[in-house]
């Protein structure tokens, strides 16, 4: 696990300064504090921050094939790079390390841009070809490594495992990107391809780029997608063999490993399953870790308990503060962009605990997505059957007028919350889809924002997201629809994300076995009442782990990684939330309507509404204005830097 940056003139071959280099190199060393090397010849450069796991003798990179054409920076692991080499060396590639990095230049070399279709694991590199004259990147299929870049004027492309490496470089301007303001208060994050920078982009996960000295920078190109055919008659029984020998595979891949390696265990259904399975796999204790909370409410670490006992695993456990929000400005600069998933506050402090133990750690992340196991799904469900039986002419009219005149009442459950369920009624699959997981909805971001940003706008809405992906599921399942947009943007924008960052700010490698592209392309041919039954979500997964794991572990009500919001905004953080929302930082966007705001925070810290979520969205973004925009000095970057190509 590392972190990569570099740069690359597309237009000719003009020098590359080194310290330059080295500083956006060392904007991510946290990501790799093992070593760090950089490699520059005329018009490029390469910079790796390495975090040791694999050939800790040999691996170091920028890593070259036999004569020195090749040049590769990567971040990330090939688990079957051990069955790729036999391969590779049988066609005449000589290897001179035992790492998965050595993979990939020789499996470019062999297959070109399709070598990445022979990869399973999680990756995004970026290699020279000196002969081709091309400069290619990649990114794994599910989006679990990063990879930003961006064109800049003169022609120098920039690219980093973080937005830090290529801020670091001086050149990348920090104009914000108005659709991007509009996506994160929808969504909680910025979408694929977009950053909050208008010049900068991620590359979508399952694609790549090839561009070639000299000629135009094209569009990133598909390389692989997961299409739901639920098209298999296997039997219950059957399919729970098949998943149990599946999920075994998957995590026998993810053990590989010269460091220190353990597994999260949260108590939940994800996370205990594969703590079960490589408790089957492993000769020795697994090492496991929990975080708890000092509030009930919260705290699922009883249950994290009966498996660790369960499996005899070393099992360490610690106690997190219900008022743990110290960590709004480290969050904020550590994740680069507005991010709004307050879960990414335990989710730190579980990886802080981890890594006084291991270096690498296995989750459960993508259980939900993969097996259907969030609560919204089966909402969304239940609102479908309802909209299949009402013709759209008079749905929609009917129900759009109920949205309209209910009441709203967010502090209720959802299933009593009618105005939500009016307003969906009236909407298309996707569009109540989309409306069900907004954090600010339409309506209330109408009138958070003001008429110059929605000016800006032009009329883009962030539901255009949802619509691009759902033209392409090639489903009209309704679970497999909406699982199909999840795996596009919940899982990449917010699930991998925040893990990503999380554990790279604490040099921990997380690797996620119920993401293996294998497990994920079989579980799409498997029928939807085989992951959503009744009220039963996950169902597959429970049935298959029933011999495996408590029953009270399996069937209890999903808790999930949360921290108590309301409570803080009208106690501890009251003046704070306060002072961020009604600010000046704001104001001096322009973009949000101070009315609003004000109703917001009133409304909140009297007691009369729930706005903790929208509240967060908006200290978050704050918060991102002062550590990202303007933090310059403290990042080095006070000035504008020296150009790192010059004429």
């Amino acid at each position: 696990m590392c972190g990569i940056t570099g740069l690359f003139d597309t237009r000719g071959q003009r020098s590359v300064e080194h310290a330059v280099l080295e500083r956006m190199n060392n904007a991510q060393f946290h990501r790799g504090p093992d070593e760090g090397s950089v490699h520059l010849e005329p018009g490029l450069g390469f910079g790796h921050r390495r975090l040791s796991i694999i050939d800790i003798a040999t691996g170091q990179q920028p890593l070259f094939n036999e004569d020195g054409s090749v040049v590769v920076v990567f971040n990330g692991e090939i688990y079957n790079y051990q069955e790729l080499i036999p391969e590779l060396q049988a066609a005449g590639h000589r290897f001179h390390t035992k790492s998965d990095t050595e993979v990939i230049v020789h499996a470019w070399e062999q297959w070109g841009e399709r070598c990445v279709e022979r990869f399973r694991g999680m990756f995004a590199f970026v290699l020279w070809d000196r002969n081709r004259q091309t400069l290619f990147m990649a990114r794994d299929r599910l989006g679990v490594k990063p990879l930003y870049y961006a064109m800049l004027d003169d022609g120098t492309l920039l690219f980093g495992s973080e937005l830090k490496s290529l801020l670091a470089h001086g050149g990348l301007r920090r104009d914000i990107d108005p659709l991007a303001v509009e996506e994160y208060f929808a969504l909680g994050y910025v979408a694929e391809p977009r950053t909050i920078f208008r010049q900068a982009s991620k590359l979508p996960p399952a694609h790549s780029l090839a561009i070639r000295r000299g000629e135009p920078v094209g569009e990133p190109k598909p390389f692989w997608d997961v299409r739901f055919t639920l098209d298999s008659a296997i039997a219950i029984e059957d399919a729970c063999a098949e998943l149990q020998h599946r999920l075994q595979e998957s995590v026998r891949l993810r053990l590989m490993s010269e460091v220190p390696l353990g597994a999260f265990l949260s108590g939940g259904v994800d996370s205990s399953a594969v703590v079960a399975t490589m408790a089957g796999l492993s000769q020795d204790p697994v090492n496991t870790c929990s975080i708890a909370f000092d509030d009930p409410q919260f705290n699922e670490s009883e249950f994290a308990q009966r498996v660790a006992d369960r499996y005899r695993t070393n099992h360490r456990v610690e106690t997190v503060r219900s008022d743990d929000f110290d960590l709004i400005d480290t969050l904020a600069r550590l994740y680069d962009e507005p991010y709004a998933d307050s879960s990414a506050i335990p989710t730190y402090r579980v990886c802080q605990l981890a890594r006084k133990h291991v270096t690498v750690a296995l989750s459960g992340d993508g259980g939900d997505e993969t097996f259907g196991g969030y609560r919204r799904y089966r909402l969304h469900l239940m609102e479908e059957r309802m909209r299949t039986a009402l013709p759209a002419a008079i749905r929609q009219p009917v129900f759009g007028l109920l949205g309209r005149l209910y009441p709203k009442a967010d502090w209720a459950p959802r299933v009593l919350r009618a105005k939500t369920t009016f307003e969906g009624m009236a909407r298309t699959a996707v569009e109540a889809y989309f409306h069900s997981v907004s954090i600010l909805r339409g309506p209330m971001r109408s009138r958070l924002f003001s008429a110059a940003l929605r000016r800006e706008l032009a009329g883009y809405d962030a539901r255009e997201v949802f619509a691009h992906h759902a033209a392409r599921a090639g489903t009209d399942d309704p679970l497999a629809l909406i699982q199909y947009l999840d795996l596009k943007t919940y899982l990449v924008g917010d699930i991998n994300t925040k893990v990503d960052r999380a554990s790279m700010a604490h040099s921990l490698e997380v690797r996620e076995p119920l993401m293996d592209h294998k497990l994920i392309e079989w579980l799409a041919t498997l029928p939807s009442a085989l992951k959503v039954r009744g009220q039963e979500g996950k169902f597959l997964l429970k049935k298959a782990m029933e011999p495996m794991l408590p029953a009270d572990v399996l069937y209890r009500p999903k808790m999930g990684f949360s921290v108590p919001l309301a409570r803080w905004f009208r106690g501890p953080l009251k003046q704070r939330v306060r002072d961020a929302v009604l600010g000046e930082r704001l104001a001096a966007t322009g973009w949000f309507d101070r009315d609003y705001l004000q109703h917001l925070v009133d409304a909140h810290q009297s007691g009369a509404s729930d706005f903790s979520a929208p509240l967060w969205t908006l200290l978050m973004f704050e918060a991102f204005l002062r550590n990202v925009v303007d933090d310059m000095p403290s990042a080095g970057l006070s000035r504008p830097a020296e150009a790192a190509i010059a004429a």
